[in-house]
C-alpha cells in the first residue's frame, strides 16, 4: 500500500502530503503529532471532496477523463484507509495503556 499520509519515510508510493508543513512546531523543531494528525485529516477530507467532484463531473458530462476520476477515487480511498489504520493503532495503544497498573 502506498503511504498517502506520509508517515513512512522514504516511501515510494504516491504521497499527496509532500511539501506540506505544519504551522506550529513542537520544542524538538518538528510538527507535533496533533498538528500532523489534524493536517492529514484535512488533507484526506480534501481528497474525498475532489473525488466526489470528479464523480459528479463525469456523471453530468462536464468531464470525460475516466482515468482521472478513478485515480482521484483511489487516492481518496487509500488516504482514508491509511488514516483509519493510524486511528486503529492509536486506539490499540490507548487500550494497552488502560491495562497498565500504577
Amino acid at each position: 500500500m502506498a503511504d498517502p499520509l506520509g508517515f513512512i519515510s522514504g516511501s515510494q508510493g504516491v504521497n499527496p502530503f509532500v511539501g506540506q508543513k505544519s504551522a506550529v512546531n513542537s520544542a524538538s523543531g518538528g510538527p507535533s503529532f496533533k498538528d500532523t494528525l489534524i493536517d492529514n485529516i484535512k488533507r484526506v477530507d480534501e481528497l474525498q471532496q475532489q473525488a466526489d467532484r470528479a464523480m459528479e463531473d463525469i456523471a453530468t458530462g462536464k468531464r470525460d477523463d475516466l482515468e482521472g476520476v478513478i485515480l482521484a477515487t483511489q487516492q481518496a480511498d487509500s488516504a482514508f484507509r491509511m488514516l483509519q489504520s493510524v486511528r486503529n493503532r492509536v486506539m490499540e495503544a490507548y487500550d494497552e495503556l488502560k491495562q497498565v497498573r500504577v
